[in-house]
Protein backbone atom coordinates (compact mmCIF):
# COMPACT_ATOMS: atom_id res chain seq x y z
CA UNK A 1 0.00 0.00 0.00
CA UNK A 2 1.28 3.62 -0.68
CA UNK A 3 1.89 6.04 1.54
CA UNK A 4 -0.92 8.34 0.72
CA UNK A 5 -3.29 5.38 0.55
CA UNK A 6 -2.40 4.31 4.14
CA UNK A 7 -2.63 7.97 4.87
CA UNK A 8 -6.18 8.13 3.54
CA UNK A 9 -7.34 4.99 5.17
CA UNK A 10 -5.45 6.30 8.75
CA UNK A 11 -7.58 9.89 8.32
CA UNK A 12 -10.63 7.80 7.32
CA UNK A 13 -10.26 5.49 10.82
CA UNK A 14 -9.62 8.76 13.05
CA UNK A 15 -13.19 10.28 11.64
CA UNK A 16 -15.18 7.32 12.14
CA UNK A 17 -13.54 7.26 15.50
CA UNK A 18 -14.34 10.81 15.95
CA UNK A 19 -17.64 10.14 14.96
CA UNK A 20 -18.47 7.28 17.39
CA UNK A 21 -17.17 9.13 19.93
CA UNK A 22 -19.20 11.98 19.23
CA UNK A 23 -22.64 9.49 18.58
CA UNK A 24 -21.35 8.01 21.77
CA UNK A 25 -21.27 11.08 23.71
CA UNK A 26 -24.56 12.39 22.29
CA UNK A 27 -26.12 9.27 23.24
CA UNK A 28 -25.13 9.21 26.64
CA UNK A 29 -26.61 12.92 27.15
CA UNK A 30 -29.48 11.67 25.56
CA UNK A 31 -29.75 8.54 28.01
CA UNK A 32 -28.82 11.21 30.85
CA UNK A 33 -31.90 13.31 29.99
CA UNK A 34 -34.21 10.86 29.31
CA UNK A 35 -32.99 9.24 32.82
CA UNK A 36 -33.61 12.84 34.24
CA UNK A 37 -36.79 13.15 33.53
CA UNK A 38 -37.98 9.87 34.08
CA UNK A 39 -37.34 10.20 37.54
CA UNK A 40 -38.39 13.90 37.79
CA UNK A 41 -41.59 12.48 36.39
CA UNK A 42 -41.33 9.88 38.80
CA UNK A 43 -40.67 11.63 41.57
CA UNK A 44 -43.47 14.25 40.39
CA UNK A 45 -45.74 11.15 40.69
CA UNK A 46 -44.59 10.16 44.13
CA UNK A 47 -45.29 13.58 45.79
CA UNK A 48 -48.52 13.22 44.07
CA UNK A 49 -49.33 10.16 45.53
CA UNK A 50 -48.16 10.96 48.61
CA UNK A 51 -50.48 14.27 48.70
CA UNK A 52 -53.23 12.66 47.81
CA UNK A 53 -52.59 9.21 50.24
CA UNK A 54 -52.64 6.50 48.06
CA UNK A 55 -48.87 5.62 48.48
CA UNK A 56 -47.77 4.36 51.66
CA UNK A 57 -45.08 5.71 53.27
CA UNK A 58 -43.08 4.00 56.60
CA UNK A 59 -45.56 6.08 58.41
CA UNK A 60 -49.35 6.45 56.53
CA UNK A 61 -50.51 10.18 56.28
CA UNK A 62 -53.63 12.04 55.64
CA UNK A 63 -54.58 15.05 53.75
CA UNK A 64 -51.62 16.02 52.77
CA UNK A 65 -50.97 19.31 54.65
CA UNK A 66 -54.59 20.19 54.31
CA UNK A 67 -55.73 21.05 58.25
CA UNK A 68 -59.00 19.22 58.93
CA UNK A 69 -60.93 18.41 62.22
CA UNK A 70 -62.02 15.04 63.44
CA UNK A 71 -64.25 15.21 66.11
CA UNK A 72 -64.79 11.90 67.70
CA UNK A 73 -67.91 10.90 69.56
CA UNK A 74 -67.63 8.43 72.56
CA UNK A 75 -69.91 7.43 75.06
CA UNK A 76 -71.19 3.94 76.25
CA UNK A 77 -73.54 1.59 74.39
CA UNK A 78 -76.70 4.25 74.22
CA UNK A 79 -75.71 6.70 75.83
CA UNK A 80 -77.01 9.14 72.52
CA UNK A 81 -73.84 9.19 70.40
CA UNK A 82 -76.57 8.68 66.73
CA UNK A 83 -78.63 11.63 68.25
CA UNK A 84 -75.96 13.58 68.64
CA UNK A 85 -74.24 12.48 64.99
CA UNK A 86 -77.62 13.31 63.52
CA UNK A 87 -78.13 16.93 64.95
CA UNK A 88 -74.46 17.93 63.45
CA UNK A 89 -74.89 16.24 60.02
CA UNK A 90 -77.51 19.01 59.32
CA UNK A 91 -74.28 21.02 58.58
CA UNK A 92 -73.09 20.81 54.90
CA UNK A 93 -69.59 21.26 55.84
CA UNK A 94 -69.38 17.89 57.86
CA UNK A 95 -68.81 14.52 56.88
CA UNK A 96 -70.43 12.26 59.54
CA UNK A 97 -69.16 8.46 59.75
CA UNK A 98 -71.09 6.25 62.15
CA UNK A 99 -69.68 3.16 63.70
CA UNK A 100 -69.92 0.17 60.74
CA UNK A 101 -72.33 -2.13 62.38
CA UNK A 102 -73.96 -3.63 59.21
CA UNK A 103 -70.41 -4.88 58.56
CA UNK A 104 -69.88 -6.41 62.18
CA UNK A 105 -73.25 -7.98 61.78
CA UNK A 106 -72.45 -9.37 58.08
CA UNK A 107 -69.03 -11.16 57.42
CA UNK A 108 -69.77 -12.96 54.68
CA UNK A 109 -72.81 -14.34 55.91
CA UNK A 110 -71.37 -14.22 59.51
CA UNK A 111 -72.49 -12.12 62.85
CA UNK A 112 -69.56 -11.53 64.52
CA UNK A 113 -71.29 -9.18 66.44
CA UNK A 114 -73.95 -11.41 67.81
CA UNK A 115 -71.50 -14.30 68.52
CA UNK A 116 -69.31 -12.41 70.78
CA UNK A 117 -72.23 -11.04 72.95
CA UNK A 118 -73.27 -14.53 72.96
CA UNK A 119 -69.93 -15.79 73.90
CA UNK A 120 -67.44 -13.44 74.57
CA UNK A 121 -64.56 -15.33 75.75
CA UNK A 122 -64.61 -17.68 71.76
CA UNK A 123 -65.95 -14.67 69.80
CA UNK A 124 -64.18 -11.57 71.84
CA UNK A 125 -60.69 -11.83 69.51
CA UNK A 126 -62.98 -12.48 66.51
CA UNK A 127 -65.06 -9.59 66.72
CA UNK A 128 -62.44 -6.91 68.16
CA UNK A 129 -59.67 -7.82 65.33
CA UNK A 130 -62.61 -6.86 62.62
CA UNK A 131 -63.45 -3.87 64.51
CA UNK A 132 -60.09 -2.50 64.85
CA UNK A 133 -59.93 -2.86 60.97
CA UNK A 134 -62.67 -1.39 59.99
CA UNK A 135 -62.36 1.73 62.36
CA UNK A 136 -58.62 2.58 61.10
CA UNK A 137 -60.13 2.14 57.62
CA UNK A 138 -62.71 4.84 58.89
CA UNK A 139 -59.73 6.98 60.16
CA UNK A 140 -57.38 7.02 57.35
CA UNK A 141 -60.14 7.04 54.43
CA UNK A 142 -59.59 10.87 52.60
CA UNK A 143 -62.02 13.52 54.17
CA UNK A 144 -64.83 14.89 52.19
CA UNK A 145 -65.52 17.98 54.23
CA UNK A 146 -63.44 20.32 56.55
CA UNK A 147 -64.74 18.98 59.82
CA UNK A 148 -65.68 14.65 60.00
CA UNK A 149 -67.14 13.15 63.36
CA UNK A 150 -66.76 9.78 63.63
CA UNK A 151 -68.86 7.57 66.18
CA UNK A 152 -66.12 6.23 68.33
CA UNK A 153 -62.87 5.61 67.37
CA UNK A 154 -59.97 2.98 67.38
CA UNK A 155 -58.70 4.56 70.33
CA UNK A 156 -62.16 3.27 72.32
CA UNK A 157 -62.38 0.03 70.67
CA UNK A 158 -58.97 -0.76 72.21
CA UNK A 159 -58.58 1.11 75.15
CA UNK A 160 -62.74 0.27 76.15
CA UNK A 161 -64.06 -2.91 74.93
CA UNK A 162 -60.82 -4.86 74.39
CA UNK A 163 -59.90 -3.72 77.82
CA UNK A 164 -62.85 -4.50 78.97
CA UNK A 165 -62.73 -8.03 78.06
CA UNK A 166 -59.74 -8.82 79.04
CA UNK A 167 -60.29 -7.24 82.77
CA UNK A 168 -63.43 -9.05 82.89
CA UNK A 169 -61.86 -12.71 82.69
CA UNK A 170 -64.19 -13.15 79.12
CA UNK A 171 -60.45 -12.50 76.96
CA UNK A 172 -57.71 -15.19 77.22
CA UNK A 173 -54.38 -13.06 77.81
CA UNK A 174 -53.10 -14.64 74.85
CA UNK A 175 -55.71 -13.04 72.56
CA UNK A 176 -55.37 -9.45 74.88
CA UNK A 177 -51.22 -9.82 73.69
CA UNK A 178 -52.19 -10.36 70.06
CA UNK A 179 -54.80 -7.26 70.32
CA UNK A 180 -52.50 -4.93 72.16
CA UNK A 181 -49.70 -5.98 69.46
CA UNK A 182 -51.59 -4.61 66.85
CA UNK A 183 -52.90 -1.69 67.85
CA UNK A 184 -49.32 -0.46 69.06
CA UNK A 185 -48.07 -1.41 65.80
CA UNK A 186 -51.24 0.45 64.37
CA UNK A 187 -50.79 3.83 66.15
CA UNK A 188 -46.74 3.57 65.68
CA UNK A 189 -46.80 3.71 62.02
CA UNK A 190 -50.17 4.89 60.95
CA UNK A 191 -50.69 8.52 60.72
CA UNK A 192 -53.65 9.08 63.14
CA UNK A 193 -54.91 12.27 63.75
CA UNK A 194 -54.06 13.04 67.24
CA UNK A 195 -55.96 16.34 66.74
CA UNK A 196 -59.09 14.67 67.65
CA UNK A 197 -61.38 15.80 69.95
CA UNK A 198 -63.16 13.06 72.31
CA UNK A 199 -67.13 14.73 72.50
CA UNK A 200 -67.95 12.45 75.66
CA UNK A 201 -71.46 11.84 76.20
CA UNK A 202 -71.51 11.16 80.10
CA UNK A 203 -74.24 8.62 80.44
CA UNK A 204 -75.41 6.78 83.38
CA UNK A 205 -75.37 3.03 82.92
CA UNK A 206 -78.89 2.83 84.19
CA UNK A 207 -79.83 5.64 81.50
CA UNK A 208 -78.12 3.29 78.87
CA UNK A 209 -79.67 0.30 79.80
CA UNK A 210 -83.72 2.04 79.86
CA UNK A 211 -82.37 3.23 76.17
CA UNK A 212 -80.56 -0.24 75.29
CA UNK A 213 -84.38 -1.96 76.43
CA UNK A 214 -86.35 0.73 74.25
CA UNK A 215 -84.34 0.54 70.69
CA UNK A 216 -84.45 -3.47 70.62
CA UNK A 217 -81.43 -3.63 68.39
CA UNK A 218 -81.68 -8.37 68.29
CA UNK A 219 -78.02 -8.69 69.32
CA UNK A 220 -78.39 -6.21 72.67
CA UNK A 221 -80.71 -8.20 74.19
CA UNK A 222 -78.65 -10.06 75.83
CA UNK A 223 -76.49 -7.44 77.50
CA UNK A 224 -76.81 -7.35 81.07
CA UNK A 225 -76.67 -3.99 83.42
CA UNK A 226 -73.82 -4.59 84.25
CA UNK A 227 -71.67 -4.84 81.23
CA UNK A 228 -72.56 -1.26 80.64
CA UNK A 229 -71.72 -0.43 84.43
CA UNK A 230 -68.10 -1.74 83.60
CA UNK A 231 -67.98 0.07 80.01
CA UNK A 232 -68.98 3.43 81.63
CA UNK A 233 -66.00 2.79 84.94
CA UNK A 234 -63.53 1.92 81.50
CA UNK A 235 -65.08 5.78 80.24
CA UNK A 236 -64.77 7.36 82.88
CA UNK A 237 -60.96 6.53 83.51
CA UNK A 238 -59.80 6.65 80.42
CA UNK A 239 -61.56 10.18 79.65
CA UNK A 240 -62.16 11.81 83.08
CA UNK A 241 -59.56 10.41 85.78
CA UNK A 242 -57.03 9.77 82.74
CA UNK A 243 -55.30 6.38 84.63
CA UNK A 244 -56.38 4.16 82.85
CA UNK A 245 -54.39 5.12 79.01
CA UNK A 246 -53.22 8.47 77.75
CA UNK A 247 -56.05 10.55 75.86
CA UNK A 248 -55.20 11.63 72.38
CA UNK A 249 -56.76 14.49 72.19
CA UNK A 250 -58.77 17.49 74.68
CA UNK A 251 -61.88 16.41 75.45
CA UNK A 252 -64.99 17.76 76.16
CA UNK A 253 -67.93 16.14 78.42
CA UNK A 254 -71.50 16.54 77.78
CA UNK A 255 -74.30 15.21 80.54
CA UNK A 256 -76.19 12.72 78.21
CA UNK A 257 -78.92 11.54 80.79
CA UNK A 258 -81.46 13.92 79.56
CA UNK A 259 -84.22 14.27 77.16
CA UNK A 260 -84.13 14.89 73.69
CA UNK A 261 -84.93 18.61 73.89
CA UNK A 262 -82.27 19.34 76.18
CA UNK A 263 -79.78 17.53 74.68
CA UNK A 264 -80.31 18.99 71.55
CA UNK A 265 -80.03 22.51 73.64
CA UNK A 266 -76.94 21.23 74.49
CA UNK A 267 -75.65 20.83 71.08
CA UNK A 268 -76.12 23.86 69.71
CA UNK A 269 -74.81 25.41 73.15
CA UNK A 270 -71.54 23.77 72.36
CA UNK A 271 -71.95 23.51 68.66
CA UNK A 272 -68.76 26.41 68.41
CA UNK A 273 -66.64 24.94 70.61
CA UNK A 274 -66.80 21.70 68.79
CA UNK A 275 -66.60 22.59 65.06
CA UNK A 276 -63.32 24.83 66.14
CA UNK A 277 -61.69 22.59 67.81
CA UNK A 278 -59.10 22.27 65.37
CA UNK A 279 -58.37 26.50 65.44
CA UNK A 280 -56.99 25.72 68.83
CA UNK A 281 -60.29 25.95 71.33
CA UNK A 282 -59.19 23.67 73.38
CA UNK A 283 -56.56 24.30 75.23
CA UNK A 284 -56.65 21.06 78.25
CA UNK A 285 -58.62 18.15 79.11
CA UNK A 286 -62.15 17.89 80.51
CA UNK A 287 -63.53 20.81 79.31
CA UNK A 288 -67.16 20.87 80.99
Amino acid sequence: MSFSKMLITLNWTHLVHRSLERLIAQSSLRFTQTKHTYYSQQMKQTRRLYSTGTLYTSKLTRNGDERKSVVCIEGNIASGKTTCLEYFSKACDIEVLTEPISKWRNVRGHNPLGLMYQDPQRWGLTLQTYVQLTMLDQHISPMMSPIRMMERSIYSAKYIFVENLFKSGKMPEVDFAVMTEWFEWIVKNIDIPLDLIAVYLQTSPQKCYERLKMRCREEEKVIPLEYLEAVHQRYEDWLIKQTLYKVPAPVLVIPADHDLQTMLKQYEENRYRILTASNGQFKGHNLQ
